[in-house]
């Protein structure tokens, strides 16, 4: 089997699993007998296990403390010279809000009582608290990352303080999460979860590579103390981490489609029916073994008995990871998130594409919601690379893959917010971080991207540090040629050609774009005098250009960057507005149909390969005659 269809299955595979809920790639199975778990609401008084020794408090605003304990219950909550007092509710809750406190490196002691039961959470310090979100790429271990050991060796920093969110789903929504030790079916071995822990080496390695980055960056920039909450998980879309009365209000065609057919499937499923057949596949298995001689083992003798959730045990129905995994958060005051997903939303063609552009906004919102900040500081790390690298031999055929598009709804959502007014969104590119897996291993950078942005916005360090990508001010067309004009100086940091551009005409067949940078006129010398904002987009192949894309493949061939060794790579996007499906145009006598189907994918990759062919005979042709004067 060749690679790229290995690879194909494979991630197939991961998806299946995903979707199979409680056997899923990262499913949960019960803990080892030597691990204690602690549930996520306990008897009599208890805190939230967001709460915890050794964690860290949000500076500089009010502080909201909550948990559980019996009915009228006077509770008191004592912490840097304040002691507030609240009686729990009828249903066992109860909340107190401590005023906000200025950063304090100093560990201190928070103490809850109600009179009989005293509960003590030391070394806490005051700081800033950051929300990691998104699927296996935020997710991606330390231990996991090139020059990971390097940074694992190095991870003493006794004032970042770490915290990973067991998986959880819905349909309800979760009032806390447990503290445990998570089976990993990918790994073999149980991971310790819902606990914060001081940053050393040995709890480092298991945290998110790009989270750990992040806060290492922040935490050495500004000595803030910091923490870090990962509530990612992998095999994740973007529905299912936006809360579902959200995604139910919402009007967008897309999003009610698979809102129904998720409700459609749930309500046709039939766990005993289900249990039934999977019964009877035992026995056929158990048939099977006997006759053929073959060893039954003793832990699989014994028919199933449990009764599936079905659709409802998906993580990906909507809203559930939300329910799971930001639900238990809501109402924890924090800095900020950080966001990097999208590489499931990318299997459903044009249409997952417009459902995601829809949703991402509003997921933004809600989370900002959750955690009572309509300004919170939200970064965007766009989606990051997969599969082979794109080249000019074949390049048309490596345009035609949705998560491009999902690739660019993250700049595209970003460049909406920046531009109507809003401070605290951020952004940065991965796609130059390029490997052929789709876990590409290259976490450093991206970390220090996200913190980079951090830092400019949310610590002062705005006139040492550059955050924002280039960023396109106006497209001209011209007879045979488009001029692309820029808010900076932009080039290839090696000085080499400008790769990445492709421009198209009315037939929408896009060719990769020869570049220069616009001429403006000419010195004493007579030497050309070139504005390094402009560029000037032109080929053979597109005798009247319209629009344009860039880096326009899942792992691109694109080297755009702010001058200067600025690590500002140009953000995957497009003038155009035509669906994946459409381009090139005339594939289909009456449009396509969608979903599409794989023989008209093919169909469409087809044309793609010709264009390329028919590109690559133009350019030999052209060197032919240009060696023959």
């Amino acid at each position: 089997m060749k690679l790229p269809m290995l690879r194909f299955w494979i991630s197939v595979l991961g998806i299946v699993l995903t979707s199979l809920g409680s056997s899923d790639l990262f499913g949960q199975r019960l803990p080892r007998e030597d691990v204690i778990d602690v549930p996520a609401v306990g008897s009599g008084l208890c805190v939230s296990n967001l709460f915890q020794t050794n964690m860290v408090l949000q500076r500089d605003k009010p502080l909201r403390i909550w948990g559980w304990a019996d009915p009228a219950t006077e509770i008191t909550v004592t912490f840097a010279d304040q002691q507030v007092s609240t009686q729990a509710n009828a249903d066992r809750s109860w909340s107190v809000t401590l005023q906000a406190l200025p950063t304090n490196r100093t560990p201190q002691s928070l103490t809850v009582t109600d009179g009989t039961t005293t509960l003590v959470l030391d070394n806490l310090l005051i700081g800033d608290v950051w929300v990691l979100g998104g699927q296996s790429n935020m997710e991606f271990e330390l231990a996991k990352v090139e020059n990971g050991a390097l940074e694992i060796a190095s991870a003493n920093y006794p004032e970042i303080r770490i915290l990973t969110v067991p998986y959880g789903q819905g349909p309800d929504r979760r009032a806390s999460f447990p503290r445990l030790h998570e089976w990993s079916d990918w790994f073999g071995r149980h991971f310790r979860k819902g606990d914060w822990d001081v940053c050393t080496p040995e709890v480092a390695k298991e945290l998110s590579a790009i989270g750990y980055v992040f806060a290492r960056r922040v935490h050495m920039a500004s000595q803030v103390p910091i923490g870090v909450i990962d509530a990612s998980r992998g095999g994740t879309t973007v529905e299912s981490w936006t809360p579902l009365p959200v995604l139910q209000a919402m009007d967008s065609p897309t999003t009610r489609a698979k809102l129904d057919r998720f409700a459609q499937a749930a309500a046709t499923w039939d766990a005993e029916a289900d249990l039934q057949n999977r019964i009877q596949q035992h026995e056929q298995w158990l048939v099977r073994q006997t006759e053929e001689g073959k060893p039954i083992p003793d832990d699989r003798r014994a028919p199933p008995s449990d009764l599936r959730p079905g659709p409802l045990g998906d993580p990906n129905y909507p809203g559930h990871c939300y329910a799971g995994m930001i639900a238990p958060l809501e109402g924890f005051v924090v800095k900020g998130a950080i966001f990097h997903q999208g590489y499931n939303n990318a299997f459903e063609g044009s249409v997952g594409v417009a459902m995601y552009r829809d949703i991402f906004p509003v997921m933004i919102k809600a989370w900002r919601s959750a955690f009572a900040d309509p300004a919170l500081p939200f970064g965007i790390l766009s989606l990051c690379t997969d599969g082979y690298p794109q080249t000019r031999e074949d390049y048309c055929e490596k345009m035609f893959d949705a998560g491009i598009d999902i690739r660019a709804a993250h700049y595209s959502t970003f460049l909406e917010l920046h531009q109507a007014g809003d401070k605290n969104i951020g952004y940065a590119s991965t796609y130059d971080l390029r490997r052929r897996w789709y876990h590409p291993q290259v976490k450093i950078p991206a970390g220090e991207r996200m913190a980079r942005w951090a830092l400019a916005t949310q610590y002062g360090f705005e006139r040492q540090l550059e955050w924002k990508p280039p960023m396109l001010v106006t497209m001209e067309v011209q007879e045979g040629a488009m001029i692309l004009t820029f808010d900076r100086e932009v080039g290839d940091p090696e000085e080499g050609r400008i790769e990445g551009f492709a421009i198209a005409g009315d037939d929408r067949r896009f060719h990769p774009a020869d570049v220069e940078y616009r001429e403006t006129g000419r010195d004493p010398q007579n030497r050309p005098q070139l504005d390094r904002r402009q560029l000037v987009l032109k080929s053979p192949m597109v005798p009247q250009p319209i629009h344009y894309r860039y880096a326009w493949g899942r792992n691109p061939l694109a080297n755009l960057q702010a001058i200067g060794n600025k690590d500002l790579p140009l953000a995957t996007q497009k003038s155009d507005d035509w669906a994946l499906e459409e381009v090139p145009a005339n594939v289909f006598a009456d449009g396509p149909t969608l979903p599409l189907e794989r023989r008209d994918a093919n169909r469409i990759r087809q044309a793609l390969r010709e264009q390329d062919t028919a590109r690559r005979i133009k350019e030999a042709e052209m060197i032919l005659q240009e060696n023959q004067r």
